[in-house]
């Protein structure tokens, strides 16, 4: 059989790898989006580099748009296959979609304005809604731990990888002129003692293991302290500096451990009696989804629940849906705190937020996951005197402040320990794929130190023999 890495590959985003049987069957891991990467990213949106309707089944790890957003664009070139994930993956997968349909449509109007105006060619969106709605009746769930068979030779086994609500490590059986041979994709790894989820699961030995690396190089601060460290910050910001704090966060995951820390503090009566919006119509339909999945959430959670229906609502919190309510929060010049999407703050309602606030001492933009280098959120992070945004000129005022202990990807000891349940001399060969390529060279040297041998770092569109 035969691997192939048409995305993530010495990149962070754009998930999807393609495996290939003897027999011609052929499995894709991730049908993910590219994100954040400049020009390039649409004509590599556009691009495969395998033909889609040779596609036999997908296979899902988890809902982000960087894993799942090419999905409709797959369909709508010939796939007829089924694409299998966890029931709430599913779920959140049916929202974001069609969100990302609408934001195409938006984003092709402004640009072919500016073509149009060049004299260049018009684009079309990557996929319409109706694309969407026909992916649906592709999607299949499979539970955790459960042994489904595809068809004879393979069998598909998910193991919860606490990264988000439905994530998981995808585990392949596979069964080739009698010899078994096991397969192991990470997806996005989670933390350990993650305070929502469970941490991620053990799975069994795998012979090739595809491993993300986006935190490779890097340990983040301790995971207990994030709510002290958002605490600070509101009160600095909203109490002292009687500003906005504003917080650029991902529908899915980011948002809903925002709203727990905070829900938490106010439990705690530590929470200051600001105004607290979710601006983000995905964030509130997510966070909805996320509450009908209590089966991902860890003991502690379950626990809370009890005496706390709502682990993510308290009394103080909006959340905003309508336009013209997210445009009324940037002339109400009182203290607040405002989550809004995207986390790497390169499109929706917080740019706009961003926008009205970055030249105002008193307010704080609050980075707290990662960003693509080339995002808006990562050149926020360097702190730079003028910022360039709807293509204008901003002078930086507002504080930038980073949070690294709130991450809902693993570091270099969280993916140590993910890996501890495998014997590094019986695999055969480790992938190191969803990285910056400093990073994977940086993490693969630490890994050839604990005893993995054969070590790839997968170039674009490279294929390897298994």
């Amino acid at each position: 059989m035969k691997i192939a890495f048409h995305g993530a590959a010495g990149t962070v985003t754009g998930s999807k790898h393609l495996l290939t049987l003897n027999n011609g069957k052929k499995i894709l891991l991730d049908c993910g989006m590219f994100q954040g990467m400049g020009k390039k990213t649409d004509t590599l949106n556009r691009e495969w580099g395998f033909a889609p309707q040779d596609v036999d089944f997908v296979l899902i790890s988890h809902a982000h748009v960087d894993h799942t957003g090419l999905l409709p664009k797959l369909v709508k070139d010939g796939f007829r296959g089924r694409i299998y994930a966890t029931p709430a993956t599913i779920d959140i997968i049916k929202v974001l979609l069609l969100d990302s349909a609408v934001i195409q449509k938006q984003d092709i109007l402004f640009l072919n304005k500016q073509r149009r105006e060049e004299g260049r060619g018009l684009l079309e969106p990557l996929y319409s809604e109706e694309d969407v709605f026909r992916t649906f009746d592709y999607l299949t769930p499979v539970h955790y731990h459960q042994a489904f068979q595809l068809n004879e030779q393979v069998t598909l086994q998910f193991f919860d990888v606490g990264h988000i609500v439905g994530s998981a490590t995808i585990f392949l059986t596979i069964t080739e002129n009698g010899k078994i041979t096991t397969l192991a994709f990470s997806g996005d790894v989670g933390r350990y003692g993650d305070p929502i989820l469970h941490s991620p699961q053990v799975f069994p030995h795998a012979d090739y293991l595809i491993l993300e690396s986006t935190y490779g190089n890097k340990l983040h601060d301790r995971i207990e302290t994030y709510a002290d460290d958002l605490l600070k910050n509101i009160r600095e910001t909203c109490i002292h500096k009687k500003g906005k704090l504003i917080i650029p966060a991902f529908s899915v995951g980011r948002t809903q451990e925002l709203l727990y820390a905070l829900n938490d503090l106010y439990l705690d009566d530590k929470l200051p009696q600001v105004d607290y919006y979710v601006d983000s119509p995905m964030s509130t339909k997510v966070t909805e989804i996320v509450k009908l999945h209590p089966e991902c959430f860890n003991r502690s959670v379950q626990k809370l629940m009890r005496i706390d229906s709502d682990p993510f609502d308290f009394k103080g919190l909006r959340y905003i849906t309508d336009k013209r309510d997210s445009q009324a929060l940037n002339i109400n010049h009182k203290p607040a705190v405002i989550i809004s999407a995207s986390g790497m703050a390169e499109a929706g309602r917080v740019k706009h937020h961003i926008a009205n606030s970055i030249e105002n001492w008193r307010n704080t933009i609050l980075i707290i996951g990662y960003c693509e280098p080339n995002s808006l959120g990562a050149r926020l992070k360097e702190r730079p005197e003028t910022v360039g945004i709807f293509g204008n000129q901003y002078n930086v005022k507002a504080d930038i402040v980073t949070l690294n202990s709130m991450s809902a990807h693993a570091d270099y000891h969280d993916l140590c320990q993910y890996l501890s349940c495998q014997d590094q001399h019986e695999m055969k060969r480790l992938f190191i794929v969803h990285g910056e390529p400093n990073v994977q060279l940086e993490f693969k040297r630490r890994l050839l130190k604990k005893g993995f041998k054969d070590i790839e770092i997968p170039a674009l569109h490279q294929e390897f023999g298994l």
